[in-house]
């Protein structure tokens, strides 16, 4: 007997199925389904420190060696573009032989380039380490997130959320131990011990994970519509949906980069970043203090807005969302000279933004279908390597300008035009292509 999920009125007959998909005993399956998402979310959460404690080192490295900003930023970018333009090699792989071996070699690669970094003395060793750190991270996060949208084809956006949470997130719990040890031991013994225990643990989960046992397949709500057809990535190439997405994504996720990028530096040239905040008696630097609540609002924010975008549509979340970040990146600028609002304002940017890891993975799925999500949700997620080639940018502009505000302002427009273009290009866009898709 099957029991078949809820749909609003109007909306088309739900074929999805937990016993029919899952196996014979639905609560067996509703649980494994359910642990398979919680080692993708814990395997997320130890490489989010690859991208999200980088900004913690760069002013070490910069004051041990003498390198500058610009120079030691482009490893970032280097890790960055490795993470993502790879991940539809390794989402193909992962659609073909599965989950397991894919985790395996990203884990191990995850920490082989931390352990590197604690020994680069000289910038091309520090890029090495980026690109191998890059290759690892994407062949875990490309890794979860798709198969949390296979598990998951009637809560993508939770699923989908709730996995990039743990990257998002993650790192929440190590900033202050990964800042402790490098005022206490030097910025080389973060880097080692962290490295190795963080890539031990997802080597470690990696055996634990599997493959849905076939794509499950659940027909969308009246407010979230799902393709009637899987879409093989040539055929997602060619569509001009896929590409609105993809312009999208690069937008927003410039901005946010830019932040988690710069922070430090932003933080240092607004001489506020060892300031003494106290908030609801939890005194931190400004910096340790705004990172730590950062990184828990950006987990925060990925299952909250993949959640309600299950509910009222993926471009209606977005056009909120990118609208939000756009005036928090201006308030940023104008207040954050204020340690307490540099704290409070960074939170809000970072609320606003990490939802996109949860917003396009799960609205590409719905496009293009689940047989090939790895595949396609990474090539969009390549994006975000796109994205990461302005950040040495931003560097370059406040260094011409003398200022932030350049680089606020961009960031700020920028992300309006994308909530605009959610709303009025997107959604009659993918409209069409999906009501296409029944004609089939």
């Amino acid at each position: 007997m099957t029991r078949p999920t809820t749909t609003t009125a109007g909306a088309n007959p739900a074929v999805y199925s937990t016993t029919a998909t899952f196996g014979a005993g639905a609560t067996r399956s509703q649980t494994y389904r359910w642990g398979q998402l919680l080692i993708g979310i814990v395997c997320m959460a130890m490489i989010a420190n690859l991208q999200y404690g980088w900004t913690l080192f760069v002013n070490p490295i910069a004051d041990k060696h003498g390198w500058s900003r610009a120079a030691i930023q482009v490893a970032f970018t280097i890790f960055v573009l490795t993470e993502t333009w790879l991940v539809p090699i390794e989402g193909y792989l992962v659609d073909r032989f599965g989950p397991r071996p894919v985790v395996l070699v990203g884990g191990v690669l995850c920490g082989l380039g931390w352990v590197l970094n604690s020994v680069a003395a000289s910038l091309p060793v520090l890029y090495i380490a980026a690109a191998i750190g890059g290759i690892g991270a994407g062949a875990v996060y490309g890794t979860c997130v798709g198969n949390a949208l296979k598990w998951f084809p009637d809560r993508r956006g939770l699923a989908a959320g709730m996995t990039a949470a743990g990257f998002g997130a993650g790192s929440a719990l190590t900033i202050i131990p990964i800042s402790a040890m490098i005022h206490s031991r030097g910025y080389e013994a973060a880097f080692l011990y962290f490295g190795i225990g963080q890539g031990l643990i997802v080597f470690l989960l990696a055996w634990a994970l599997t493959r849905p046992p076939e794509h499950a397949k659940a027909s969308g709500t009246r407010n979230v519509q799902q393709s009637h057809r899987d879409y093989a990535p040539a055929e997602v190439l060619r569509s001009p949906v896929f590409w609105v997405m993809y312009v999208m994504f690069v937008m927003v996720a410039a901005g946010g980069l830019m932040a988690t990028a710069q922070l430090a530096p932003i933080a240092k040239d607004f001489k506020i970043i060892d300031v003494p905040v106290n908030i609801m008696g939890l005194v931190l630097p400004a910096l340790t203090f705004a990172l730590a609540i950062d990184r828990v609002l950006n987990g925060v924010t990925r299952p909250f807005f993949g959640w309600v975008s299950d509910k009222i549509g993926r471009e209606q979340t977005m056009f909120i969302a990118f609208a939000l970040e756009s005036v928090g990146i201006l308030m940023l600028y104008h207040y954050g000279q204020n340690p307490i609002l540099f704290v409070v304002l960074t939170g809000i940017v970072f609320f606003a933004w990490g939802e996109i890891y949860s917003l396009f993975p799960s609205t590409c799925a719905d496009t293009f279908g689940s047989r090939y999500a790895a595949s396609n949700a990474g090539m969009l997620y390549t994006a975000k390597g796109t994205a990461s080639l302005l950040v040495p940018l931003s560097s370059m502009l406040a260094a011409a300008t003398g200022s932030w505000q350049a680089v606020f302002i961009v960031a700020s427009a920028v992300n309006m035009i994308a909530a605009l273009m959610a709303w009025f290009v997107l959604r009659p866009l993918r409209r069409r292509h999906i009501d296409g898709s029944q004609q089939v």
